[in-house]
């Protein structure tokens, strides 16, 4: 952030917390709450699996910090976990693609993987994936920043 030389240390820090305040509901906007995230199930279920996996929930959670996204094919409740939350959109895609299937399909056997075949970023998405889950268990190096 670019600030005037002529602003004092007290205008500054002012400033600096009223642009932090625009860019946080900025950033909330862009985030889909739970019925957007089932309209947005809906319509990938339209596209890529001729609207057979209907599930009867699908939400956000904050508990599910080793996996993405969980299906309870018997209810039909999809949970994404909260961390997928300001990744790409064609990443949350996947994992509600991939959670859609177990609808249709349980496991993770060669038809479960058939049908994710028909999204064309797959493969992008679980790479994107793989490297989160490595820069997480990276070391922090000494002296480095956390933010």
């Amino acid at each position: 952030m670019l600030i005037p030389a002529r602003m004092s240390e007290a205008e500054e820090q002012r400033w600096v917390s009223v642009m932090l305040d625009k860019l946080a509901a900025q950033e909330s906007k862009r985030v889909l709450g739970d019925a957007e995230l089932a309209e947005r199930a809906e319509r990938l279920s339209d596209q890529y699996f001729d609207g057979r996996a209907r599930p009867s929930s699908v939400r956000w959670v904050t508990n599910q910090n080793t996996r993405w996204g969980s299906c309870t094919p018997a209810e039909g409740s999809i949970r994404l976990s909260h961390r997928l939350q300001g990744m790409p959109e064609y990443v949350v895609d996947y994992v509600l693609l991939h959670e859609l299937a177990h609808l249709l399909v349980p496991g993770h056997g060669p038809r479960f993987w058939r049908l994710l075949e028909a999204y064309p970023r797959t493969e992008r998405a679980k790479g994107y994936l793989e490297g989160v889950v490595a820069a997480e268990r990276l070391p922090h190096l000494p002296g480095a920043r956390e933010e």
